[in-house]
């Protein structure tokens, strides 16, 4: 009885492992057909699964740009730099940002950084 229990579980373990990164391009095929919730939920399921991968944060700040949720915009935005400092598209996202909320020192520090980039 104990094996069957052990083997039940590595086929769930090594099944979750193979479902995690589908999730991405999932969101990814909904992103591109502008259906943004569905592409959220996918994204959001991809990060519980991947936790540090910065792709699904940066789609996720896309998405909140587009309904215009700014806070939630900053945060994934601030989550993928976090991950990856050096991440020009999450860089450039944010110094805009900070331009639309009127911090010219934020927004200027983080095109400095843009410029170090080139």
């Amino acid at each position: 009885m104990r094996l069957l229990q052990i083997i039940f579980f590595v086929f769930l373990f090594f099944n979750n492992l193979q479902a995690g990164p589908n999730y991405f391009n999932e969101g990814l095929t909904f992103y591109e057909k502008k259906e943004l919730d569905k592409a959220k939920f996918k994204f959001e399921q991809d990060i519980v699964f991947n936790p540090k991968n910065e792709k699904s944060y940066l789609y996720l700040s896309k998405i909140f740009n587009k309904q215009e949720k700014t806070e939630l915009e900053e945060k994934n935005l601030n989550t993928v730099i976090l991950l990856n400092p050096t991440n020009e598209e999450a860089t450039y996202n944010l110094a805009q940002l900070k331009l639309k909320e009127s911090d010219f020192d934020g927004s200027k520090k983080l095109i400095e950084k843009l410029l170090i980039f080139l």
